[in-house]
């Protein structure tokens, strides 16, 4: 690696180890973490982020879909879905950190289906019912993420598509080795969970799902756990149940829900 590259990624490295800051709001608390790193975000992430190519590929987007993506970040999606973008009905892309959507405006600039929206991912709704939601990466970095899933269920047609990749906490995984992650991941505002991948296979009828591990970089041997999931909404919207809610977790009737599909889902 280039020495320049390698300066780069020791910003970020320190960045990483002095933690996402604890004052603030979400958005502050994310912009105050992200700015610093919003130039080299892309190239650090792309060793730790595994299987977002493998997300969009699963979803077979197709011409004149109506697309969007929470949680953007630096707009980095465009590139792993091509020109294939340009030929969307319309493509909104949604974050709350102002310096990774300044990134992410540069970068969709020429496409004129292509909205760029700081906002919520728990409360923001597209003008219309769409046919594909995704989420890269962007789940565990949201305290009330339940309230994200339930916002998908609200604005996908029947039969639309929700997708996520991301990091979690797996069944499989002993219980020193999820607490590590967990401790870890934690520090820098992202909040891994073995509650996400379950609630979405219950929620959504499940299309495709890939548990693995990847490298983390500079640490050799240690495999962080991720997922990929992608699932088709059948059932009645669940978003106002879950929005009433107002808990610091997921309401017990959610956790315990038939799978989609099944007799009793609502």
């Amino acid at each position: 690696m280039p020495a320049a590259d390698f300066a780069a990624d020791a910003r970020v490295l320190w960045r990483l180890l002095r933690g996402q800051p604890t004052a603030g709001n979400h958005a502050e608390r994310l912009q105050a973490f992200y700015a610093p790193q919003a130039d080299r975000y892309d190239a650090f992430r792309a060793r730790l982020l595994h299987g977002r190519q493998a997300l969009i590929d699963r979803l077979n987007l197709q011409p004149g879909a109506r697309v969007v993506e929470l949680g953007c970040g630096t707009g980095s999606s465009v590139m792993r879905i091509g020109a294939r973008a340009g030929e969307f009905a319309h493509f909104d892309m949604v974050d709350l950190c102002p310096a990774l959507l300044e990134v992410a405006r540069q970068r969709v600039a020429r496409f004129q289906n292509i909205r760029v929206i700081e906002a919520d991912a728990t409360t923001w709704q597209p003008d219309q019912p769409v046919d594909c939601v995704f989420l890269s990466y962007a789940l565990t970095m949201i305290p009330d993420w339940w309230q994200v899933i339930a916002n998908v269920d609200a604005m996908l047609v029947p039969g639309g598509r929700i997708g996520v990749v991301d990091f979690y906490l797996p069944p499989s995984g002993n219980r020193w080795g999820n607490a590590l992650w967990r401790k870890w991941f934690g520090h820098d505002g992202v909040h891994l969970s073995e509650e996400h991948l379950p609630m979405l296979k219950r929620l959504f009828a499940e299309q495709s799902c890939l548990e693995a591990r990847a490298p983390v970089p500079y640490l050799p041997g240690l495999q962080a756990p991720y997922y990929l999931f992608v699932g088709e909404r059948q059932s009645a919207p669940v978003a106002l149940e879950i929005a009433d809610h107002g808990s610091a977790s997921p309401p017990d009737w959610l956790k315990k829900a038939p799978a989609a599909g099944m007799p009793g889902m609502v």
